[in-house]
């Protein structure tokens, strides 16, 4: 399997990629571009909207639109529309802001938090503090708080058919699984299932039809790398840039996997000797994704 690069969006923080079937388009944000972005695969029709804050995470909603993070805010969004709050679930941690975020299969949104590391101009802020956790959002904007706040840089979610939760922590690159009660919507029974691997760092990943997890190797792996639901590699792919942030499987059989990237920190002598940073890449697999749920009852 090969990499091609599909649009040279330079974006800083490319992430929370989600494949709409409805309109055979890529949705994306750029977290420090301020940015969504929209992406006709079969035309090439490229369209942007700003934000008024960090975008941190993306979601398709059954009543039409999107649920959207921002820095400190769930909302809903329609495409040149204002952003209407939802929930905001860390009112009283000032010094957090969201990141990860993904519809889960009942229909809720789940965020996930972390200490800042941006300043207000999007330059990198000095991280000293593990206070990330993990928050479902159901469609009232009843918060949920699912785990303690002790993660580094949260990312990574999914939800495999025997009802498992995997999640990541790129500061301590580890990706856990947790046992998901359907019922009762709680996570626990925490296993670390991959820890130590020596490509980069987990970021955004996604699940394909058979439980197997697609995770983006950032700070400089440069590769997705897959993993059973157990934490077994079973596949690398090399990429043609260092940051890969999120992956989705699209398309018309759901056998493309697209991957966003970042050139967050980079240098400008780095960037004009590797000029692909931060571009939207297509991977053609023998594997097959699953549709991403819809925010909603």
């Amino acid at each position: 399997m090969q990499a091609s690069v599909l649009f040279e969006a330079q974006n800083i923080v490319g992430e929370s990629i989600i494949w709409s079937d409805d309109e055979h388009a890529l949705y994306w944000v750029d977290i420090g571009g301020k940015r969504i972005h929209r992406l006709e695969v079969e035309t090439a029709r490229h369209d942007t909207w700003p934000t008024p804050d960090f975008p941190t995470s993306i979601g398709i909603r059954k009543a039409g639109g999107f649920i959207v993070g921002l820095a400190r805010e769930v909302c809903f969004w329609q495409p040149g529309e204002a952003f209407e709050t939802l929930a905001v679930p860390e009112p009283d941690m000032p010094d957090n802001r969201l990141n990860e975020g993904r519809v889960a299969p009942d229909g809720s949104f789940w965020v996930s938090t972390m200490q800042n590391n941006l300043n207000p101009d999007g330059a990198p802020k000095h991280m000293d503090a593990n206070t990330g956790a993990v928050y479902r959002i159901d469609p009232s904007g009843t918060i949920t708080r699912l785990t303690p706040n002790e993660y580094g840089i949260t990312n990574t979610m999914g939800w495999t058919r025997n009802n498992r939760f995997l999640f990541a922590d790129t500061l301590a690159n580890e990706i856990y699984s947790f046992a998901y009660d359907p019922e009762t919507k709680i996570i626990s029974d925490r296993r670390t299932i991959v820890s130590g691997f020596d490509r980069g760092l987990p970021d955004g990943s996604c699940l394909d039809a058979d439980d197997h997890l697609w995770n983006c190797r950032v700070v400089g792996g440069a590769a997705i790398a897959r993993f059973s639901a157990e934490g077994t590699l079973s596949t690398l792919i090399e990429l043609p840039v260092s940051w890969p942030t999120s992956c989705t499987f699209g398309g018309k059989d759901f056998s493309t996997l697209y991957v966003t990237s970042a050139r967050f920190t980079m240098t400008p002598e780095h960037l004009a000797t590797h000029p692909l940073e931060g571009s939207l890449l297509a991977i053609e697999t023998s594997f097959r994704g699953v549709p991403e749920p819809k925010f909603g009852y």
